[in-house]
Order: C-alpha cells, then structure tokens, then sequence
C-alpha cells in the first residue's frame, strides 16, 4: 500500500510538516515523487518511519538517529529487539513509580505509613537505572565496577535531606558555570567556584574524591560526545571551558 505524506502522517500521528523535514534532512525520503508533485511512501518507508519513532520516544536525537539508522551496520531486527528491552525497562520504572504514587495516597488516607526513604526510592532508582543506561559501560571501564556499584548503593541510600542539598548544589553550579563562561576565564573566580561546586555535586554520588579522578572526569564531558552536547546544548564550548576550569582547579591535566 501507499501513502500520501497526509496519509502517512494521519497513520503515524504525526504532522504532515516533521514528515517534510525528515525528507529534507535525508531520514525518511519517499519512495517517489508522483506526476503531480506528491510524495508517495510505500511499506518500505512506513517501517523506516515506525523506527524512526521508537527512537524518538526513547530520546534519541534525530542526528543520532540518522547516525545509527543510515549505518552500514544498521540491523532493522536487532534494533527492534534493543527497542523492547529499553521500553521494558522504561515499564519497570513506571510501574515503581506508580507504586510509588500508591503507597503515598494510601499514607495520606492513613492506612500505611511510609518512610521518607521509601518516598524517593523510584525517582532515586531511576537515577541509578538511566546514569547505567547512557553511561555504564564508560566509567566502569574508566572507575572500575567496584567504585560504580558504591556509587549506586550512596545514590540509593540518599536521604531526603541529601536529595535535597545536591538538587540545590546542581542548581547553583549551572547558574555559576554560565557566568564563568561569559568571563571567558576558566582560571578567574566565577570558573573555580564552579569547579568547587562540582566537587561538592560529586560528593553527594562518590564514595571517595580525588583530584586525578576529578581531572578525568572533566576530560570525559569533552571526549564523550553524549556529556558533551548535553554540557553545549545552551553555549556551544562550555564542556570545554568547564575542564579547563577544574584541570585548574585540581591542577591535574588529563
């Protein structure tokens, strides 16, 4: 069967314009063009478009997406297959959560009391679950297997208190990392109470600090592509000033 864009996109649910601009940007082209000027797509493209999909709905970007999919490595089944192990995943999560959301409404109309760890294990779980997911295998082959399962098992045993002195920690250092960056100067003082601040967010997920690990990770958000863009998504350059400013700080260079 085929389908105009309009057509396709009334399937799909989505606009007529995102099926446009993924022919404009060379990831879902039509199977042809008609005598008329319309885009045509056969089975072939609307497969294409369900992958493009369930990627979309896992968060990965389009250029990532037109990375792995225009690969020629790219195996149609076996990305299937890792799309339902990750939605899998995302099920577990929600159904945490909602147990979550359940057990706080049963405390409420006091049939059941609950810890105040217990109201944060899903969203710390979650954490946990998504720092393995997108980064696992880069720093337990950088920190070892040992310090990453500490880690967890601090994140997880994080009090309500805890939680709340790291999310205000992450605030304070975003606000003062784009500051620092404005200066241009990863050595004045804006950039090196940014570093602190990154030492002190550290603390709350390490077991231990020091200086070389520090220094390593800083060079990670630059060499990682994944760190890097989420470092740049507001000012290009900022992974980049950011190691800078905590090789200064730590005064070890990677």
């Amino acid at each position: 069967m085929e389908y105009t864009v309009k057509k396709l996109g009334r399937l799909a649910g989505v606009s007529t314009r995102t099926l446009r601009y993924y022919d404009e940007i060379d990831l879902l082209k039509p199977a042809r063009i008609n005598s008329s000027g319309y885009r045509i797509y056969g089975q072939k493209e609307v497969d294409r478009l369900q992958q493009i999909l369930f990627y979309r709905e896992l968060g990965v970007s389009l250029e990532k997406i037109k990375e792995i999919m225009t690969s020629p490595s790219f195996d149609g089944a076996r990305a299937l297959q890792e799309h339902h192990e990750l939605l899998l995943d995302k099920r577990r999560q929600l159904d945490l959560l909602i147990r979550n959301v359940e057990k706080t409404i049963a405390e409420k109309e006091g049939r059941m009391k609950m810890t105040n760890q217990d109201k944060f294990e899903g969203f710390k779980k979650e954490m946990v679950e998504d720092n393995e997911k997108k980064y696992g295998e880069e720093i337990r082959s950088k920190y070892g297997n040992e310090a990453v399962e500490q880690s967890n098992a601090k994140v997880m045993n994080m009090t309500e208190e805890q939680h709340k002195e790291v999310t205000r920690i992450s605030e304070e250092l975003a606000d003062t990392l784009a500051a620092a960056f404005k200066s241009g100067n990863p050595a004045g003082p804006l950039a090196q109470k940014t570093a602190d601040l990154h030492k002190q967010w550290l603390m709350h997920y390490w077991s231990h600090y020091s200086k070389e690990a520090h220094a390593g990770l800083a060079q990670m958000y630059v060499d990682d592509e994944r760190f890097k863009a989420n470092y740049d998504k507001n000012q290009p350059g900022t992974a980049e000033f950011l190691r800078d400013a905590i090789h200064i700080y730590t005064g070890v260079k990677q």
